[in-house]
């Protein structure tokens, strides 16, 4: 936890705020070993960043004090993730590390591999993917949360949203077998489009080269999807 972000039931008037959670509690106590008069880095969600006083950390609460809050969250990349539903674990992992490396725009994809038992994964919870995010913001000390939007059928979302996805920016589909390797540096507004552990079938990856979108490959290793992920937007951005 590089950053404590403070939701607005945390604040309690101008300047002052109390956390309650058992998670950061004891992050307090056992990982930054905080007492009362040091000073802890906190950001407000989708605001800014600053310094504050902790005032004191009881069993049931923290209490927390700052002047002025100053500094930007980092920059956002430049991309719309969309990635084929992984396993509950594997999903809970992802969604943290690509918070932490900037994305803000996630689509959730059903896909011919995609088990249908993982869209019932408690996981799915609107509490458990804000709580993934959270952690993610805190590690790479950001404030801005996120979008995620499930998308539980291929063709609708051929149908419904891939057009104006695409109107954002330059869609890239990362698949083993494709002919171009994986631009380096890009700067650009990019959909990224990745598959899940058995990759797109053929006729998902004809649809969307033939949406416009463009092939890639990251070389002739096999991926797990949490570190293609973490692959591609490294080389990409």
């Amino acid at each position: 936890m590089n950053l404590i972000l403070l939701e607005p039931h945390n604040v309690t008037h101008d300047g002052q705020a109390l956390l309650h959670d058992q998670r950061r509690l004891e992050h307090l106590r056992k990982v930054h070993r905080a007492q009362p008069g040091d000073t802890l880095t906190i950001g407000c969600t989708n605001g800014l960043i600053g310094k504050a006083e902790l005032t004191a950390l009881e069993p049931d609460h923290a209490a927390l004090r700052w002047a002025h809050l100053s500094e930007p969250p980092p920059p956002a990349l430049p991309v719309h993730l969309v990635l084929a539903l992984p396993r509950p674990r594997m999903l809970a992992r992802t969604l943290e590390h690509v918070t932490a490396l900037g994305v803000k725009r996630i689509t959730l994809l059903h896909t011919k591999r995609v088990e249908k038992s993982y869209w019932q994964s408690p996981e799915l919870r609107t509490d458990k993917i804000h709580q993934h995010l959270v952690l993610g913001l805190e590690q790479a000390r950001d404030t801005v949360l996120p979008s995620v939007t499930l998308v539980k059928g291929f063709r609708a979302f051929l149908n419904e949203h891939l057009p104006s996805l695409l109107a954002q920016g330059r869609g890239l589909v990362a698949h083993p077998g494709m002919a171009n390797p994986c631009p380096r540096g890009i700067n650009e507004e990019t959909v990224l489009f990745i598959g899940p552990e058995g990759g797109f079938i053929d006729w998902e990856v004809d649809q969307l080269l033939d949406a416009g979108c463009q092939g890639m490959h990251l070389g002739p290793r096999i991926l797990r999807v949490e570190t293609a992920v973490t692959a591609l937007l490294s080389r990409l951005f």
